[in-house]
């Protein structure tokens, strides 16, 4: 007998080979073979492969030493992050659990009985007391996988698991880039902050002197108030630059997930050296380098083996269910020569009328997977744009901050002039008024423009796949 039960098992195994899922072809990238032109023309190809966003550490790309650990500190403490590693444990238990039907289930058991059979239905005609012991090993509905069923659930199941873990490398590379991006915006804002106390103590002091030449009568109430009047905007300007930087460091904690201490000393954004100029490579390259791509195309081979598992309920299911053991009525003669008990009784499910259950389940299988390629399609084409979009404004943006660089010296000179003309008699205090205000706003506005030349070779570091090792010469050697 259990010869016969592994002589089944074993022909099992050589015919569950096949397989009813559809040969699954990575479907075309939706997408230009280059990147929108940028630099004058200039299509963005291919670059240096040893330098590309997914060669480049974290440690490396970011070299200010508070950022560092800010992001160590984040990939250590975020929920965010911590919940996308749960689920990929989640995800490798399913998997066991649906690897698992691909193996017979044997259980031992042991069990026994004491009955009592009054005399009025015992054969005897006397009552009767049975006893009746029995141990042995049991084979549990084993389904010979004739048709791939089991094998496609199982492929379907290892390919969300894989889906999970690229989702959890996305999120990481995501957090890499968003506390790299909150930390700038902090940097940016002190700087604005530091720029409007300047102006507002400078402010103040002319206003006081203003206020004494007031008093002489050697200056004229219009000039009091005009000077007040840039006192009380600035201080005004403070006040929205304070909030907004406690709120961006509020940021900063919700992504390193804990309260902040001992942190090295922060950098102005003139001192944070990240790398700019960044090889974009080719388009194609992103499917490789994305883990968000990745992670869709694994979702599309899991709706791709659910269709499999699906054609396989129209055809027959064969299941083994065996045990082998002994049996007494005696525990001490459970042993004896003689008590061998076995069983053996394969059955076969063929559908004949479901009501179109099956049907419709192949039809979901499909539509399901349709949407698959939909969203696989959408996560390329997502891709390209982020990719794009950082390219565009890279030279853009470096145009921007050299103009604005020459605004800020402009009116610097402005203020200068207007100041000299003012007390030679020349020009009205007006003009000294506007003179400063613009001056400020156009220091704002460089401050501003430099902390987006920052945050978009972050978005690009991102969008080209960066930010998942941190591996470098340096910290390397410094071990």
């Amino acid at each position: 007998m259990l010869k016969q039960i592994t002589l089944s098992l074993l022909a099992a195994g050589v015919l569950a080979g096949c397989s009813l899922a559809p040969t699954y072809t990575r479907p075309e990238a939706p997408i230009s073979s280059v990147y929108p032109a940028e630099d004058g023309g200039k299509a963005q190809t291919a670059g240096n492969a040893a330098d590309n966003a997914t060669n480049i550490g974290w440690r490396e790309f970011f070299p200010d030493q508070r950022l560092q650990a800010l992001i160590a500190i984040a990939l250590e403490n975020n929920r965010d992050l911590r919940v996308a590693a749960l689920r990929v444990e989640e995800a490798r238990g399913l998997y066991n659990i649906q690897s698992a039907d691909r193996w017979p289930n044997v259980n031992a058991a042991a069990s026994g009985s004491r009955a009592r059979t009054p005399a009025s239905i015992s054969p005897t005609g006397a009552a009767m007391i049975s006893n009746t012991y029995q141990v042995g090993l049991s084979l549990a509905s084993f389904e010979l996988d004739f048709f791939g069923r089991v094998r496609s659930l199982n492929q379907a199941a290892l390919s969300q698991y894989l889906a999970t873990q690229e989702a959890q490398q996305a999120v990481h590379i995501s957090l890499v880039a968003e506390m790299a991006k909150a930390y700038l915006a902090e940097r940016g804002l002190a700087e604005q902050q530091e720029y409007a106390q300047r102006t507002l103590e400078s402010r103040q002091a002319a206003y006081k002197i203003t206020k004494q030449r007031f008093d002489v009568g050697a200056s004229s109430a219009l000039d009091l108030r005009q000077d007040e009047v840039l006192v009380e905007s600035a201080r005004a300007s403070l006040a929205i630059l304070a909030r907004q930087r406690a709120q961006a460091v509020n940021t900063v904690i919700l992504l390193a997930g804990k309260p902040l201490s001992d942190l090295p000393p922060a950098q102005p954004l003139s001192g944070q050296n990240i790398v700019t100029d960044i090889p974009a490579g080719l388009p194609s390259d992103l499917i490789a380098r994305r883990p968000d791509i990745r992670s869709a195309e694994q979702q599309l081979q899991a709706t791709n083996a659910n269709i499999g598992a699906a054609r396989a309920a129209f055809f027959p299911r064969i299941s083994l269910t065996a045990g082998i053991g002994t049996a007494s009525n005696e525990l001490s003669n459970l042993f004896q020569t003689g008590t061998q008990t076995w069983s053996f009784a394969p059955q076969l499910v063929l559908p004949i009328f479901d009501a179109g259950r099956n049907r419709a389940t192949l039809t979901v299988a499909e539509v399901r997977n349709n949407v698959a390629v939909a969203n696989y399609e959408k996560t390329i084409q997502t891709a390209f744009r982020e990719v794009s979009d950082a390219l565009v404004a890279r030279s853009a943006l470096e145009e921007q901050i050299d103009a604005q660089q020459k605004v800020q010296v402009a009116q610097a000179e402005r203020l200068k002039l207007a100041e000299q003309r003012y007390r030679n008699g020349v020009a009205s205090s007006l003009d000294v008024l506007d003179a400063q205000r613009q001056l400020f706003a156009d220091e704002q506005l460089l401050i501003q423009a430099r902390v987006l030349r920052l945050t978009n070779a972050v978005d690009l570091y991102r969008a080209l796949g960066g930010g998942w090792s941190e591996n470098t010469v340096t910290a390397q050697s410094g071990k």
